[in-house]
């Protein structure tokens, strides 16, 4: 794995060029915060000390809205237009959990049937990840098998130092992205970036409010669905579905057409929520899951269960968005907690 070192000024200059030659989606801060990633024309709209986006940066892979096909009828026949049609994409200064959320939806939609518009996206972008440097009172990645300075899934691993910025090159096409513009990047001929992220990591290590403890939890749960706990859990919960529209993991989506002609039209899809109660509900009537504390159960279990069942991965990366925005303060730590506090009371076995 090659390192190298970008002085600031170089660093403006190579982000510039990076948004003449693509598509550079970065953290935009906005009323005093980084609410979302969005593309951008200029260095100066990038917000680079941001701690986290309120909004996941997932959207750029898979987004809230989305055209899937146009469809026309021409000579009695029925023909279909791709909408989807990217180019290149770089997501820039994205923090370790959130591409660790994308790490987490890859299976998802590349797994038994293939999502060709996920795949495209996916495809065609290159992460550029950004190590943290503090950390704030909702975050625990760190029990979720990921750290603030922990970027190996993307393609490029930034760490701020006192004179730029190291960069790690994890991948080909990072390899590739560095020597295009080879004339801005010192090579880092004494292991000063990896000792500056060790550091690091090391020191936010003891900035995390909460150790979260989550072993033997999935084990647990696959022995006991029904818990009374899920229903005191439901009773507070106000089925907003915030939880599931901010989380970088949940991948619901509803798709629906448009023909105002009834001639020709276009399928879109959109973001969807668990926690609503038409989600599951068929169109015979019968809803499978017809009150909250199915769902909130349902929610939780994807998160701790479901998805290491599937994949081998948590559905959970630790960023705390969904504890930062709750209105009525649920939270996931204290879940896994109190499941623990469960076992231990009924004396049922973790593991």
């Amino acid at each position: 794995m090659n390192a190298y070192i970008i002085t600031r000024d170089n660093l403006r200059t190579w982000i510039d060029a990076l948004i003449r030659d693509y598509t550079l989606v970065a953290p935009v801060r906005e009323e005093e915060k980084v609410s979302l990633f969005k593309p951008v024309g200029s260095f100066t709209e990038i917000d680079l000390n941001y701690t986290n986006s309120t909004i996941s940066p997932k959207g750029w892979l898979f987004p809230q809205t989305e055209e899937m096909f146009f469809f026309f009828t021409s000579d009695n026949q029925i023909n279909l237009e791709d909408a989807c049609k990217p180019g290149t994409t770089i997501l820039f200064g994205l923090r370790p959990c959130d591409v660790k959320g994308i790490i987490a939806l890859d299976p998802v939609f590349n797994g038994t049937y293939q999502d060709c518009y996920y795949q495209m996206r996916r495809q065609n972008t290159i992460l550029v990840c950004l190590c943290c440097t503090r950390v704030e009172r909702h975050c625990f990645c760190n029990s979720m098998g990921g750290g603030p300075t922990n970027g190996e899934e993307a393609d490029l691993l930034l760490t701020e130092m006192e004179d730029g910025y190291g960069i790690e090159v994890l991948t080909s096409r990072g390899e590739e992205l560095v020597n295009k513009y080879h004339q801005l990047f010192a090579v880092d001929g004494d292991n000063r970036v990896s000792k500056t992220r060790d550091e690091m990591g090391k020191k936010l290590a003891s900035q995390f409010s909460r150790k979260v403890d989550i072993s033997g939890i999935k084990e647990f749960l696959d022995q006991h669905f029904e818990l009374p706990y899920w229903n005191e859990l439901a009773q507070r919960c106000l089925g907003c579905g915030i939880c599931t529209f901010i989380c970088p993991t949940c991948h619901c989506f509803d798709i629906f057409d448009q023909s105002p002609d009834g001639e020709s039209g276009v399928r879109s899809r959109c973001w969807d929520s668990c926690m609503f109660s038409h989600f599951t509900r068929m169109a015979g009537g019968h809803n499978p899951r017809p009150t909250k504390k199915e769902r909130i159960r349902n929610r939780f279990l994807h998160k701790l269960k479901y998805h290491r069942d599937r994949y081998n991965l948590d559905g959970c990366v630790g960023c705390g968005r969904c504890i930062n925005k709750c209105p009525v303060n649920i939270d996931i730590r204290q879940i896994i907690a109190d499941l623990q506090e469960v076992a231990r009371y009924d004396q049922l076995p973790l593991s």
